[in-house]
């Protein structure tokens, strides 16, 4: 969310803003703020003067009641209720007019990064850096469900008949490969400084409005039905939310953290024969990343963020290359984001693994974090966050560039010591 003295002396930035995210539709919230934040700051004014004269008045009871002047005195009361009964009416359209700025503001989006390419959608991203040598090997590699099941190790008919499309049972060393590479993902991460948290797996819809928008929260999440509560679509959701409501010390940032959670999405529309398996399920488990830190910081973290996945990739013998998001990809609240997608020698193309995003201070305006310089000054911190590893998409990866002509899939020396010392995985049949 913007800060409404920008969007009051900046329209046509914030404008042109929305047209460079091909959104022309949202362009007339722009006026509309400005006019309700016009009437808003009127009401205000009013509002001050009503009470401030109500207060001269009140002084002036007391002394004309002495004088003996009691006509006097009831008309100034009279004119004080008459007064009392304009500041409720007021009061009470000035709440009205806050929340519909505030419903409008939520639907400005971010201001992007000014290096963030011009594009319409996904298919305008643009390529970046290519990690690794993609290699496509001339032995045949099965479909990524096809090669799990040579290994008794996955059984996607029995999870439709409990949950319904979407799910998966995972089982013996695919289960096991899964866990690992979770487990490494951690330990990872805790190397290079960052905190390990175990979030809560729920959050409060005051949460979920204040770390995605309207749209995303719409096509991602699971209510639960009669609570005040939301299933996370990724524990960034609730890492973020744990900073809702306070005030930190400038020299205490950056907050740094990684977390583990189970993740729950809607994925909502049709996917093609690419996204069927475990590519775009209901329910997975991720490795995540955050940061909390000074705006002049941020720059700095999101290179740090995706360079972590990158390497993380990379110590797994899994070719990436990561790509800038265009202007029409971005989610409303972010300033600028790469995406990092690992080689499929299958399809011989790259396919998305993880997600990097600086969203400058929307999530701290609108979940209330603030820092405090030590001269006094107060300001919005900043927030970024960035996938490590999501199991499912990333065992697709790992199986398809580990895969072995005679069926075999070989076990990266990093992953060994969480295999059990395995070095490769031989098929079930």
């Amino acid at each position: 969310m913007l800060d409404i003295k920008f969007v009051r002396e900046n329209p046509e930035l914030v404008k042109e803003n929305i047209r460079k995210k091909f959104q022309d539709a949202k362009l007339p919230l722009v006026d509309e703020v400005i006019a309700l934040d016009r009437e808003n700051r009127d009401i205000k004014g009013e509002v001050e003067a009503l009470r401030a004269n109500r207060n001269k008045l009140s002084k002036q009871i007391g002394g004309l009641m002495k004088q003996g002047k009691k006509d006097e005195a009831e008309a100034v009361k009279a004119q004080i209720a008459k007064d009392a009964d304009r500041i409720d009416a007021l009061s009470a359209r000035e709440k009205e007019v806050e929340e519909e700025i505030k419903q409008r503001m939520m639907r400005i989006p971010q201001m992007i990064d000014p290096s963030v390419p011009i594009g319409k959608d996904d298919s305008e991203n643009v390529e970046v850096k290519r990690y690794g040598e993609p290699v496509v090997p001339e032995y045949p590699i099965p479909y990524h469900t096809e090669i799990m099941e040579t290994f008794h190790g996955i059984d996607l008919d029995a999870a439709r008949s409990v949950a319904g499309n979407g799910f998966y049972y995972l089982m013996g060393d695919i289960a096991r490969l899964h866990s690992a590479v979770l487990a490494y993902a951690r330990d990872f991460m805790i190397e290079r400084g960052f905190t390990y948290c175990v979030p809560p797996f729920m959050i409060r819809s005051d949460v979920v409005t204040g770390v995605m928008s309207f749209a995303e929260m719409d096509a991602m999440m699971y209510k639960i039905e009669g609570e005040d509560l939301y299933l996370i679509g990724t524990s960034e959701h609730s890492m973020i939310g744990k900073f809702i409501d306070t005030m930190h010390r400038e020299e205490d940032l950056p907050y740094t953290l990684t977390s583990y959670s189970p993740c729950f999405r809607k994925e909502k529309g049709a996917h093609g024969i690419e996204e069927r398996g475990v590519y775009r399920i209901h329910q997975f488990e991720k490795q995540e990343m955050i940061v909390v830190c000074k705006p002049e910081e941020s720059p700095y973290w999101f290179d740090q963020l995706w360079q972590n996945t990158v390497d993380l990739f990379r110590s797994m013998d899994i070719p990436v290359r990561t790509l800038e998001c265009c202007s029409g990809d971005l989610a409303d609240l972010k300033v600028k984001s790469v995406d990092v997608e690992a080689w499929s020698p299958r399809q011989q193309k790259y396919f998305e693994v993880g997600s990097c995003s600086n969203l400058g201070d929307a999530q701290a305006r609108r979940l209330r974090i603030r820092v405090t310089s030590p001269e006094g000054r107060k300001y919005f911190a900043h927030t970024l966050n960035n996938t490590v590893v999501a199991p499912p998409r990333m065992l697709i990866a790992f199986l398809e560039n580990h895969l072995q002509e005679d069926g075999s899939v070989t076990i990266p020396e990093v992953l060994r010591p969480y295999m059990g010392g395995k070095s490769e995985l031989r098929p079930a049949k």
